[in-house]
């Protein structure tokens, strides 16, 4: 799919935005299944909130297995039916989660058991859809367009989870099982459609990268991942995925709590506050993508900046709400909220475009292993992080006896953590790599 008349190759942004469409579908089915579900679960079939949280929980902890998915579509020659096959997995157990709800009142240890196998198949799909998708984007899509690529595809991911929530929410009223069926049903069917859209035929130019010759011996798992770890830049990496994510997901589930608890916020107007801090999120995202469409590869010191950047934006930003629980009446709240969402996005594409440029790399063709890697590392984060950040205020909150002091000493943590996240990021590219393929690699993917 290359563009006549230039001399970049590799997909086109025609092609980018039709492999968005991946991430918009798995975005819509993920709204449903941990934003619907887990309140239809606490509402309407009157569970313990514990329940719907520990089963995203585990949908997390599955996607740990996701160098095993992209290890298998590096072995194979389309990377397409793994992100089929894990989209299909994904919207079938969507609808057994959405039955295992229903459930939950007559028979709940059915219901239970029958949530637990329905998380189980979401977490896989997720890992193989999403890992797979992502390795596909670092060896279709030219480096100079890496940035934009990660800003289109995760743009189009909220996209989805924006127009999922929005139509289920206005659908499901009045509330009643069946029309939950039928909507998730929807939903499920809708994002499996758009996949084999957005995967057709995207595989019948060549690969960026050198991709595995067919007659070449299938390298062992186990072998891939030491090759993989023996590498001090992909494994510095995976240590910063971790540590950010970590500090990124911590802060999602208490900005409205210290709303309400702090700043004695209604739910209208926290939400409003949410609703804030992801436009400043979209923002940074479209930031990263058009300037990385403008500089490209050829400055790729810029992806490496923009990490950092984001990351100590993103400290100050929770430094600024910790200063906030102390000068509530004349501090601006708002404009901090929005100023922690931009300094997220920007960390978080940047970092997306990092992946794919050094997902190339490695002493064999390892770009889905790699993605796994990574990929497990966020989603192991994001399993801790957002109980821990969670956790953390609560237990403060007991000892300290004051919200405002307890959210202070979470905001720090992050802080702190968001700091050694911008260091760990900034020494990456001085890393060398005993790799015979990155030659010049840094953060931003040089060298491809």
């Amino acid at each position: 799919m290359a563009q006549a008349g230039s001399q970049t190759t590799g997909l086109g942004w025609l092609g980018i935005v039709k492999l968005g469409l991946v991430q918009s579908a798995i975005g819509a089915v993920a709204a449903l299944t941990t934003s619907t579900l887990n309140r239809v679960t606490i509402v309407e079939a009157g569970m313990p909130a514990m329940l719907p949280a520990a089963l995203v929980a585990w949908h997390y902890v599955v996607q740990l297995s996701r160098p095993h998915w992209g290890h298998g579509s590096d072995q194979g020659q389309r990377r397409t039916p793994f992100i089929i096959g894990g989209m299909s997995a994904l919207a079938l157990g969507a609808i057994l989660a959405t039955d295992s709800v229903t459930m939950l009142h007559g028979s709940p240890v059915v219901g239970m058991l029958l949530g637990l196998l329905a998380y189980s198949m979401i977490g896989a799909g997720m890992g193989a859809a999403g890992t797979s998708l992502l390795a596909l984007l670092a060896t279709r899509v030219a480096p100079e367009r890496r940035p934009a690529a990660a800003s289109i595809t995760w743009v189009m991911m909220i996209l989805g989870i924006v127009l999922s929530a929005s139509i289920t929410g206005a659908l499901l009223t009045p509330f009643s099982a069946q029309r939950l069926a039928m909507i998730a049903s929807g939903v499920a069917g809708i994002a499996f459609l758009l996949t084999l859209l957005a995967v057709w035929r995207v595989e019948d130019g060549p690969e960026i990268t050198a991709p595995a010759q067919p007659d070449a011996p299938k390298a062992a798992f186990n072998d891939v991942l030491r090759d993989i770890w023996s590498d001090p830049v992909a494994r510095n990496f995976t240590v910063f995925v971790f540590v950010s994510m970590l500090a990124y997901s911590a802060q999602e589930l208490i900005l409205e709590p210290f709303a309400g608890l702090v700043f004695a916020m209604t739910p209208g107007q926290s939400a409003q506050l949410s609703g804030l801090q992801h436009g400043g999120v979209l923002l940074g995202m479209v930031t990263v993508g058009v300037l990385g469409a403008r500089f490209g590869d050829r400055r790729s010191q810029w992806m490496r900046l923009w990490t950092v950047g984001g990351c100590l934006g993103s400290a100050v930003a929770l430094a600024g709400l910790g200063a906030a629980t102390a000068f509530k009446p004349v501090w601006p709240l708002a404009p901090t909220v929005f100023g922690l969402g931009f300094a997220n996005g920007v960390f978080a594409v940047s970092a997306i475009g990092s992946m794919m440029g050094l997902a190339g790399g490695g002493r064999s063709p390892s770009a889905g292993a790699r993605m796994g890697v990574w990929g497990a590392a966020q989603a192991g984060a994001f399993a801790i992080g957002g109980f821990l950040g969670a956790a953390g205020s609560d237990a403060l909150r007991k000892v300290l006896h004051d919200p405002a002091s307890a959210f202070l000493g979470v905001f720090a943590v992050e802080a702190l953590i968001f700091l050694a996240s911008a260091a760990l990021a900034a020494g990456i590219s001085k890393t060398p790599s005993p790799s015979t393929n990155t030659g010049q690699l840094t953060l931003g993917g040089a060298g491809q």
